[in-house]
């Protein structure tokens, strides 16, 4: 049976923002519960997040999606770092009253997609508690322009991350990605997915976005597991 969707409002300052919690089918509960949020280009119900977190309830953990204040809005352009740490701060915070309340026991995670996930990066690095972070396709410079890097504040991170890449992926050059991830240390692991895309689609293998997200669902919840 698949998990139901609890709608959620989350108070962020003077805005709300909405968001969709979900628990596996599982009597002994969730393994972990994982806070997902959306890339800069769209919101939480983009079929690729949904394929996403569906998997990870598969997969025994709770997942909790949600939308920036821009995207609440239907604004285009991504809110400024104050204000998406402020939003992942308040989704942190639900997320981890979400498994009290659900007498869980696992831990609490940040994940994100490209602007989310570096959002989340963001807010750990400012004090933000999760028990690790994961990157679906790490934004390290804007396409096409190697020398922006986007990396400074992660190499004080000390939580397990886990940096899930495209091999085509225009916003991560393979060889900076490497030196940065070899530069954070052993607590952060670089996944490619061979052949694919900032939204890891792979050419000549065209697949509903729902199924690309649920494709990248595995090697997260290994992960997480492996960390207890």
């Amino acid at each position: 049976m698949p998990a139901t969707d609890q709608h959620l409002s989350i108070p962020v300052g003077d805005t709300v923002v909405s968001a969709i919690y979900a628990r596996p089918d599982n009597p002994a509960g969730p393994v972990a519960t994982v806070a997902v949020a959306h890339g800069a280009g769209a919101g939480m119900e983009h079929p690729f997040l949904r394929g996403f977190t569906d998997a990870l309830n598969e997969l025994g953990l709770a997942t909790l999606r949600f939308n920036f204040p821009y995207r609440e809005a239907g604004r285009r352009f991504p809110d400024r770092p104050p204000l998406a740490i402020a939003t992942w701060r308040a989704v942190m915070d639900t997320a981890a009253e979400q498994a009290t309340v659900h007498g869980d026991t696992g831990t609490v995670w940040a994940c994100g997609k490209s602007f989310g996930g570096r959002m989340a990066s963001m807010a750990v690095a400012e004090g933000m508690p999760a028990a690790g972070l994961i990157y679906l396709g790490y934004p390290l410079h804007p396409p096409g322009k190697p020398e922006k890097l986007r990396d400074e504040h992660l190499y004080g991170l000390t939580t397990p991350m886990l940096f899930l890449q495209g091999s085509r992926d225009t916003f991560a050059t393979a060889a900076l990605l490497e030196d940065v991830v070899a530069r954070i240390g052993p607590t952060a692991v670089l996944q490619w997915v061979d052949g694919g895309d900032h939204s890891f689609a792979v050419a000549g293998a065209k697949r509903p976005a729902d199924q690309v997200g649920a494709s990248v669902a595995a090697p997260v919840a290994d992960f997480i597991k492996s960390r207890g």
